[in-house]
């Protein structure tokens, strides 16, 4: 099975409406929430644009090169249903998903606009307009195995394996306060992943405002926080 269908599956079965990701961009005073279903049919859409309009097959490098977002957990989420590689900038992708202005060496480059309510970016080829035209479920055509490559040449049980390590360290059902970017597949691991295997929920603060985190802590109920990514 995926990453997706063994990490986040589960959360969905369990409470499809709770929290999976609140993100705030502090330089925007934005606040958007997306409950675990809604997520899941983010995920979905991707899945589906990625296979049915992309070809992309188990295995084959997909490039998620955006911060971290409501947007990309959603894309991250569907590379990974599908059996996608998520590799970073330094690979050739089959697919490439870039912020506004963003670049990347890859058969298709498909904009993210980061917008807090999805709007489109006006690109040629529209990460948003694009998925949108997809199916809110997506069913694999066939199994993804464990030894295929799921983040920068670790595969599906490697990445599961270390998601459980790092969750079972946030306690069961965390609310979970970070301000780590998801730049290296570390970071990917610690301030996402880890977040999925310990069944918890993630506030993810974009250009944090000192100023405002004390109260953030206390509004959404945090429980842990994460500030930066471990050497």
């Amino acid at each position: 099975m995926s990453v997706t269908e063994i990490l986040f599956a589960p959360l969905l079965t369990a409470a499809p409406g709770r929290p999976l990701i609140t993100h705030y961009d502090d330089a925007t005073g934005s606040r958007i929430e997306l409950s675990r279903a809604t997520a899941k049919n983010w995920a979905a859409k991707t899945a589906n644009w990625l296979r049915d309009e992309h070809d992309v097959e188990p295995g084959d490098p997909v490039a998620v090169l955006l911060p971290a977002h409501w947007q990309t957990a959603g894309l991250l989420l569907g590379a990974w249903w599908c059996g996608a590689h998520v590799v970073g900038a330094d690979v050739a992708a089959k697919v490439a998903v870039v912020p506004p202005g963003g670049t990347a060496d890859a058969d298709v480059v498909a904009v993210a606009s980061l917008h807090p309510m999805g709007a489109s970016s006006g690109a040629p080829v529209d990460y948003s307009d694009d998925v949108r035209l997809h199916g809110d479920d997506f069913t694999p055509w066939e199994p993804v195995p464990g030894s295929t490559p799921a983040l920068s040449g670790s595969t599906v049980d490697e990445v599961v394996a270390r998601a459980r390590e790092l969750g079972a360290e946030l306690g069961g059902e965390p609310r979970v306060l970070s301000t780590v970017e998801w730049d290296t597949p570390s970071a990917v691991l610690e301030g996402f992943l880890a977040v999925l295997a310990a069944g918890g929920s993630l506030v993810q603060v974009s250009n944090p405002d000192a100023g405002r985190m004390a109260a953030r802590r206390e509004v959404e109920k945090v429980t842990r926080e994460i500030t930066r990514q471990r050497g």
